[in-house]
């Protein structure tokens, strides 16, 4: 009897080795705080299944997913066609949250909100305007009380979605900053310090006095950094917040095209952030192996059903109803 039921065990063990399954992605730092909560849930949820995310950065997610070492990727600006293009299969993008990119700054002797025009976060970040006490930053600011310190401009080293989201912005409203730096996960920095993903730049910003950089609301948060309003495309300074951040999101539900792959920086409306973003999870509609193909066919739809309740706890905003009513569709084609 001892020696049957020793080879039931053993059995039932070996069964549920088998069935386990690991899967690995690596990406987007700006999204790392809720996936790594989302996919510890999902987890503990459901026995035998491990999902393993690594925050390195869009860029690194991309060109992870294009040399076929992990399981799937992340990255908060949508992948190029010629990206794409050098996928082994076809590559969905599974838009998940809405976050928002602050101006966190460490002001000495500013403890208020400063606010900031689009022409302001233009300059100051192309180096013309390099210090706190500049006329055209008393002028936005009145009653402010600023330095006479020079700025130190904080952004990132690494291939970063945040860094698209916010060059994206400046591109749209600066046509200097366009025309010269333009934007990109990666771009040349006319100056400042390089900071490795959304808590090197945060950590950066925390210990250096006079320091202005851009990083995802959580991160401003969590590290307890001052950050600013932005003068949105109505002329409302805006800052960031859930309800500001969906409000960004409001016109993209109706433009939203058939591959999810949307800029919504600048938007219109009065109460929007103008620097929000939806980020992506990028999926390879068929996997090579099966069974994380159902895996991930599984989290996802776990992710639209329950995940998205999840959201506001850590300061994003959840996806838009009709956005997760067409995504429903999306979903269902992987495998």
């Amino acid at each position: 009897m001892k020696r049957i039921l020793k080879l039931m065990t053993c059995a039932l063990v070996l069964c549920i080795t088998a069935s386990a399954q690991s899967l690995n992605g690596a990406g987007a730092t700006f999204p790392n705080p809720i996936y790594q909560k989302w996919f510890m849930q999902f987890s503990s949820s459901h026995p035998g299944v491990r999902i393993n995310y690594q925050s390195l950065g869009s860029g690194a997610g991309i060109h992870q997913l294009i040399a076929g070492t992990v399981d799937f990727g992340a990255s908060d600006g949508p992948m190029t066609d010629e990206q794409l293009a050098q996928c082994k299969g076809k590559v969905l993008h599974i838009p998940t949250v809405l976050g928002a990119v602050v101006p966190a700054y460490n002001v000495p002797g500013v403890k208020g909100e400063i606010k900031f025009t689009p022409e302001l976060l233009a300059g100051i970040f192309m180096g013309k305007i390099n210090n706190w006490s500049d006329p055209a930053i008393a002028k936005v600011n009145p009653g402010v009380k600023f330095p006479n310190q020079s700025i130190v401009v904080v952004h990132r080293s690494d291939g970063s979605g945040t860094t698209y989201i916010f060059t994206d912005y400046l591109s749209k409203v600066s046509p200097e900053w366009s025309a010269s730096v333009g934007k990109g996960t990666s771009v040349k920095w006319p100056i400042g310090l390089g900071g490795k993903g959304n808590e090197g730049v945060a950590g950066t910003v925390r210990q250096i006095g006079g320091s202005i950089g851009y990083v995802e609301l959580i991160y401003a948060v969590q590290n307890n950094i001052t950050y600013g309003s932005v003068r949105n495309k109505s002329g409302n300074f805006v800052k960031a917040t859930l309800e500001s951040t969906t409000a960004a999101a409001a016109s993209a539900s109706a433009r939203m095209p058939s591959d999810y792959r949307v800029s919504i920086t600048n938007p219109d409306g009065r109460n929007a952030y103008p620097i929000a973003s939806f980020t992506w999870l990028l999926i390879p509609q068929q996997s090579r192996d099966a069974r994380k193909g159902k895996v991930l066919h599984d989290f996802l739809e776990w992710m639209l059903r329950d995940g998205q309740r999840e959201t506001s706890s850590l300061t994003y905003a959840p996806l838009p109803k009709e956005v997760v009513q067409k995504l429903q569709a999306t979903i269902s084609t992987v495998h």
